[in-house]
Formats: C-alpha cells, structure tokens, sequence
C-alpha cells in the first residue's frame, strides 16, 4: 500500500499551479527587464518575499479546504519538517553535500506531489530559522525546495517500480534535481551580482540568449563543484540506505492512514440469550 498525506484537490492544484506560475515569473523577470528599469536589483527582493510568502500559506490553505490534510498528515508534515531541518546544518558548507535533500526525495515519493510542496517550502523556512538564514532569499528556496520535493512526488508510482529499478530511479531523480535546485537558485542571485568578468555577468536589457549563455558559464564556473557533491551524496545515500527509509515513510503512512474516513455502523441486533 503506498499513502498519500495530502490529497490533491481542484483548490489545491490551482494554489499550486499560481504559485509556480508566479515563482517562475519571480526568478526570471530580470532576464526580461530593461536596462534602465532598476528592476534587476536586490533592493527588489524584499517586495518578492512579502508578495511570495502568503502565496506559500496559501497552498496549506487550499490544501486543507480540500479535505486532504487533516492532524495526522499536519503532525507528519511537522515531524519531517524538523528531521529535515536538522539534517541541513550537518553538511551546509562542506562541499555541497546537503543529506536534507535525500530525505525531501523519499518523501515526496512516498507521501505524494501536495504533501511534497508544502513540506520542501516548510523545511527550508525551518532550517532557515535554525541556521540563521532568513533573508531576501529564503523564499526563493522554499519554492525551489517545494518543486525539487513535489517532483519525486510526480514520478512513476510505486506499483510500477519496486526494489533496485525504485531506488535506482529515485538516484537519478535526486541527481537532476540537485543540479536543477543549484541552477535556479543561481539565477536568483546572479542578476544583482556585482564586480563579476564580464563573460559571466549579468548584462541587463540584452537579449535573452546572450544572458542565458553568461549564466550558464556562471553556473560552471562558480557552483558546478557544490551541485555535484549534493547529486553526489543524494544518488549514495538513495542506494544505501533509501530502502529502509522508504519502508519506514511507507509503514508511517499506513499506520497513519490519512485518508480513511470514519464511518458509524448501525449496532446489530442482541441474539437472544
């Protein structure tokens, strides 16, 4: 049996859907900007935090108007917020290897695209408390966070894949996924970097090709290293010890079944004595 914490209803994919439609709008407007606008700046980023954080309550809102997210998925989603919270600061700042993002994968597998979202966005706000990282930045990855997680939730289901072929895949995903994790979260601060060479800066109002080819020698250049020590340890960690946590995200699920609904049974009648 594999449950789902959150259950996807109509109010819960338009949250989704408007807050990835306006978390992709937050990270690649500056590529659209003028060069006299004044808007490729990080004096901007304080608007962007106000505006995308009750977008991020507002996917919990719908959520729960929904129906799919009652006290036992709300206690899970607490409890994974802060192993995940707790994970981070064991490998912030040593080349890139985050053990975080191995358990966002598994549990977006394991409970689904909804609870994946909401508990990748609630984990990095976390961690950003615990770490002393709250900043302009912080909601740019608890987006970032909150799509890396929902996609696992997204992948081909678990009746399909088992064993080796599940974790091999869950590698792989995990692997793309730190390295898509680096290279957005790089263009949310490459646009008001200064006092880099001008092949990889960022040159507002030209064309957009040109600017997406400096980017990506940026992203070469400065954070290659990092990405691939967190794909690295993500793809390890998902071959070594991913079944058993798999098996323990899943008997917690069942245990929980969060989408059983209680139901009341006339009482049958009293067979004479």
């Amino acid at each position: 049996m594999s449950a789902r914490a959150i259950r996807l209803g109509p109010r819960s994919i338009a949250a989704l859907v408007l807050i990835s439609g306006i978390g992709v709008i937050a990270f690649g407007w500056p590529l659209l900007a003028d060069a006299d606008s004044g808007l490729a700046h990080s004096a901007d980023a304080p608007w962007l935090f106000a505006a995308l954080l009750p977008l991020l309550v507002a996917v919990v809102v719908a959520t729960i108007a929904d129906t799919g997210m009652d006290a036992k998925a709300v206690a899970m989603l607490g409890v994974l917020a802060a192993v995940g919270a707790a994970l981070r600061p064991l490998g912030a700042g040593t080349a890139g290897l985050e053990p975080m993002f191995f358990l966002m994968v598994l549990s977006g597998r394991v409970l689904g695209p909804g609870f994946g979202f909401v508990l990748g966005s609630v984990t990095m706000f976390a961690s950003a408390l615990l770490t002393g990282g709250v900043g302009p930045w912080m909601p740019f990855q608890m987006l970032a966070m909150g799509w890396f997680t929902m996609g696992a939730g997204l992948l081909p289901g678990p009746h399909r894949l088992r064993g080796r072929a599940e974790l091999a895949m869950l590698g792989v995903y995990g692997a793309v996924a730190a390295f898509a994790y680096g290279t957005v979260m790089n263009l949310q601060g490459w646009t008001y970097i200064g006092g880099l060479s001008s092949g990889i800066s960022f040159h507002p109002g030209d064309p957009v090709h040109e600017n997406l080819v400096r980017f990506l020698a940026y992203c070469a250049a400065t954070s290659f290293g990092w990405d691939l020590g967190r794909a690295a340890l993500t793809v390890v960690l998902a071959l070594t010890i991913g079944s058993t946590v798999l098996k323990a995200l899943r008997r917690a699920t069942r245990r929980a079944n969060f989408e059983a609904r209680v139901t009341f049974e006339a009482p049958g009648r009293v067979p004479p004595a």
